[in-house]
């Protein structure tokens, strides 16, 4: 077993130089992946082309199904792992174990965002080698480069003795709940494992990788007032009301932590009045007030995005210390839901995004450099920051209008990516 440190310390010693040539080993791996192209391409048409929307459960199994006989004749123990407690339909786990070098943790998704009545549900071949349909840059295209960089190294005979595990989770793009079980098992792997390699598209350039990724965590806070004829507003008894308390409280939000390099935060939603509700699930809420009457209650959702723990946990103290200091007669508590952690740019990762930038030269593919995280969304991948030592995200394909129904792939992204994978993972191994 590597330890982590000894891990970050000899891939700080790996330089561009010593890798300067693509070795025999390589090069079978290189034109494997030429000659296998056209297949890889087939599945993944077959897998655009099964709706998998989260909540399409039977259609994210049925992804899983085509893709686990695929490890399966790699050497990988695979299966799926229901997600009834989360509310989901579950995981793809596949493992290989007992090998050499680095354990590495291989992430996806099986889910896309259109459900069964997405007008969206085809591939289309489009020209220049582009290609339309659901999901598939995002991400069913970024689980063929997985897929096809490990059976590159299954035929260069380097796969039997490494030591990989693969989540391919069934709700990243609408999480189950509780997350502390939806993530249990991105987490179990990434406290397993000593590198992660996810294969999202990242955003959608080739010459850029996530190394890190801001986290995405939401807040409610709560106010309450006194009720009172809109005249006696600000006497003693009657103070500021609960609508100008939540307008105190969120511009100091602004005015104080705006400032924090690379932190967003945004109240996204605000209901205020003498009688409110919020429904959490459906976003929505209803409020009654009228304009003579002090408003007794305000509710204001919203999230923080921060670059790392420690940001995220410093800019959260700040935000209690702010609605802590209450207008007269108001009181205010904010709360901190689960979410998203961020993916700090650490040390490890940016050595580790280096070993891929130098791959990607080497197959003549130009320098790799990382991705502004002000630029990245939240992901998987995050979930294994605290546990291993390095991590890349954005080993996928590109394309463009993810999330839309325009989404299109690179197609030649599908061969260019499962080369830079399949190298970066063999040369992992080869410290």
């Amino acid at each position: 077993m590597i330890k982590a440190t000894s891990l970050v310390l000899a891939l700080g010693l790996v330089s561009h130089s010593a890798l300067a040539a693509l070795s025999s080993t390589e090069q079978q791996i290189v034109s494997y992946l030429d000659s296998t192209n056209s297949q890889a391409e087939a599945l993944l048409e077959r897998s655009v082309n099964i709706n998998s929307g989260t909540m399409n459960f039977a259609g994210v199994e049925a992804v899983a199904n085509l893709l686990i006989p695929e490890f399966e004749a790699l050497g990988f123990t695979a299966r799926f792992e229901s997600g009834e407690k989360f509310g989901r339909a579950g995981h793809l786990i596949a493992e290989l174990e007992g090998g050499k070098g680095p354990k590495m943790l291989l992430i996806g998704h099986l889910d896309t965002v259109f459900e069964p009545d997405s007008p969206f549900q085809t591939f289309t071949r489009l020209a220049d080698n582009k290609a339309m349909g659901p999901g598939i840059a995002d991400m069913k295209g970024g689980n063929i480069i997985m897929l096809q960089a490990l059976r590159a190294l299954n035929h260069s005979g380097d796969l039997a003795d490494m030591n990989i595990r693969v989540v391919i989770t069934g709700d990243e793009e609408l999480s189950g709940d509780p997350l502390s079980l939806s993530k249990q098992a991105l987490v179990d792997a990434a406290k397993w494992a000593d590198i992660a390699l996810g294969f999202e598209n990242g955003d959608g350039n080739p010459a850029t990788a996530n190394i890190s990724r801001r986290g995405s965590v939401d807040w409610t806070l709560k106010v309450t007032g006194v009720p009172s004829h809109s005249s006696q507003i600000f006497q003693p008894a009657i103070g500021a009301g609960a609508i100008y308390e939540a307008a105190r409280i969120l511009n100091a939000f602004y005015e104080g932590l705006r400032s924090e390099e690379l932190l967003t935060f945004n109240p996204g939603r605000i209901i205020g009045g003498t009688t409110i509700t919020h429904d959490r699930a459906s976003n929505s809420g209803t409020s009654f007030g009228k304009n003579n009457v002090v408003a007794e209650s305000a509710i204001v959702t919203g999230d923080i995005r921060a670059i790392s723990l420690q940001q995220l946990n410093r800019v959260q103290q700040k935000m209690t210390e702010i609605v802590s200091q209450n207008l007269p007669q108001t009181s205010a508590v904010i709360e901190f839901g689960d979410g998203y952690p961020p993916l700090a740019p650490t040390e490890g990762n940016k050595q580790l995004l280096a070993i891929y930038s130098a791959v990607s030269e080497d197959l003549g593919q130009g320098s790799v450099a990382a991705v502004n995280p002000l630029n990245a969304g939240a992901a998987d991948v995050s979930f294994t920051s605290e546990y291993v030592s390095m991590a890349i995200d954005g080993l996928g394909m590109s394309g463009t209008a993810g999330h839309t129904v325009n989404e299109t792939g690179d197609l030649d992204a599908l061969p260019a990516q499962s080369k830079r994978a399949a190298l970066l993972m063999l040369r992992l191994k080869q410290l």
